[in-house]
């Protein structure tokens, strides 16, 4: 009897043995340590020529250079057909620089306020209104290779990914791969001041899976993104420290997709919304990407982290809102050498979804984000959490708000919009005594405050109606950080 129960139980284990092990759940955490657009940098990286960039083969007519110098600021407002020569001069060489101190500054924000009015007559604001200003032309990638994902499942069109896969939809990098400040192996401006506040603390994105095969090859996973109220950990040499807890709130900027997972490669399906925090590098400009018919891939390399793209179709207005009204339009242009006015035609040129039913024209352009992240412990929240919010910059946030809408209201009903007050657009920079823009010394200051136009609301006048200037408060600053 014993020795029949032995032989059984031998039996069942040898059967036990033969079956293929229960699949386990699983779960992996990452926090997102840097985040750009997916722009293919074509050019060669050990290029080294003082102040320039390396046009590369996807760039051959070279990088934008709007408002860089004299010339090319002249340009510009030349399209102003009812801007006298002599204005023109007095505004792009105001003469006297000789007698501040400050003269390059002072001239700086003279461009910026000569270039924020270009439309086809006086008082026009032309970042608001950019369909009311003539292009002033953006060179545009001429490359046949771009990184990103087949948005609109047909390989024949779009661009090649670098692996050779056919039907990449990336027409953001056609439009823009060329501008200035977007544009480098790795260094472009504007690339390391967004991954650097974000970094240091102005929004944290993290990413979970799941699974209950294999963590490398799992038919029937999810993948989470989304926003996190936790600021990312860096380590003593400032780089992204790994497996700190971070909590993930599933609000707004949050999406769960199914996923497919072969070799430690992510694919996700592609849903109507995808919602998760975009580029940003003020708390003004902060919010949700939204893209639409939005997916990932997404790589685990050996080290545990990963790497790959997110893409979708952006409404281009956004992409244009986020990019000019961080600051100012005039400021970003003269500083960064890039014109909004350009980069509106060439996103309304290669927009290719989203076509609204109304006006037949395309509000979405296929757009790809390059996403790499570290291990990290990704975790619900115990009660409900908000995204966080900076008390002292909730009024530039609203303005920020209210000139985006004005932009859209704009070009949507192609009606001219006035500048929401506010905003940097409305700032009269130049209009105080007490500024640092020493305008009003130059031989021709005077002259040049009546000449360009300035936003005004609620100022007080004299009987005359002359403007009464107010009591200096305070010296105004640059906010070109």
């Amino acid at each position: 009897m014993m020795r029949g129960i032995s032989i059984a139980l031998v039996g069942l284990a040898l059967a036990a043995a033969a079956q293929p092990a229960a699949a386990a759940p699983w779960t992996r955490g990452y926090v997102v340590g840097t985040y750009e657009f997916a722009f293919h940098y074509g050019g060669r990286r050990d290029f080294a020529r003082a102040g320039q960039i390396e046009p590369g083969v996807d760039c051959p007519r070279g990088s934008t250079q709007h408002f860089a110098n004299e010339d090319q600021t002249r340009q510009a407002l030349q399209m102003q057909k009812w801007r006298t020569k002599f204005e023109i001069e007095s505004i792009v060489v105001p003469p006297g620089g000789e007698t501040i101190f400050n003269y390059s500054l002072t001239r700086f924000f003279v461009w910026d306020r000569a270039a924020s009015y270009r439309g086809w007559k006086k008082g026009i604001e032309t970042y608001v209104n950019p369909f009311a200003a003539e292009d002033t032309g953006q060179p545009e990638v001429m490359s046949r290779i771009s990184e990103g994902l087949d948005l609109d499942n047909n390989p024949q069109t779009g661009f090649t990914a670098p692996d050779g896969v056919k039907g990449v939809d990336n027409e953001l990098y056609r439009a823009w791969g060329c501008d200035r400040p977007w544009r480098g192996g790795g260094d472009a401006t504007l690339n390391l001041r967004a991954n650097d506040k974000m970094q240091d603390g102005l929004y944290t994105m993290v990413i979970r899976l799941s699974g209950n095969a294999d963590p490398m090859n799992d038919a029937n996973a999810v993948l989470e993104i989304g926003y996190s109220p936790d600021k990312i950990i860096k380590d003593a040499r400032g780089n992204l420290a790994v497996d700190y807890s971070y909590r993930l709130r599933k609000a707004s900027q949050y999406t769960r997709l199914k996923a497919t997972i072969r070799n430690g490669v992510i694919e996700t399906e592609q849903a109507a919304e995808l919602h998760m925090p975009h580029i940003a590098w003020f708390y003004n400009h902060t919010g949700d990407a939204f893209f639409r018919q939005g997916k990932l891939r997404l790589a685990v390399k050996p080290d545990g982290s990963l790497s790959g793209v997110v893409a979708g179709y952006r409404d281009w207005r956004d992409l244009y809102n986020q990019n000019t009204f961080a600051q100012s339009g005039g400021e970003q242009g003269v500083r960064e050498h890039e014109d909004a006015i350009a980069l509106y035609y060439a996103l309304k040129r290669h927009a290719d979804g989203m076509k609204n039913p109304v006006t037949g024209r395309y509000d979405g352009i296929s757009t790809a984000y390059r996403i790499t992240a570290g291990p990290a412990f990704v975790v619900d929240t115990d009660a409900p959490v908000p995204i966080n919010g900076l008390a002292g910059e909730e009024n530039r946030k609203r303005a920020y708000n209210a000139i985006s809408d004005a932009m859209i209201r704009s070009t949507t009903l192609r009606v001219i919009e006035e500048v929401p007050p506010g905003t940097l657009e409305a700032a009269p920079r130049m209009d105080s005594p007490g500024s640092n823009i020493d305008i009003l010394r130059l031989p021709n200051g005077a002259y040049l405050q009546q000449m360009l136009d300035r936003p005004r609301y609620n100022v007080p006048v004299d009987e005359n109606g002359n403007i009464i200037e107010p009591e200096p408060k305070g010296q105004q600053v640059s906010d070109a950080n």
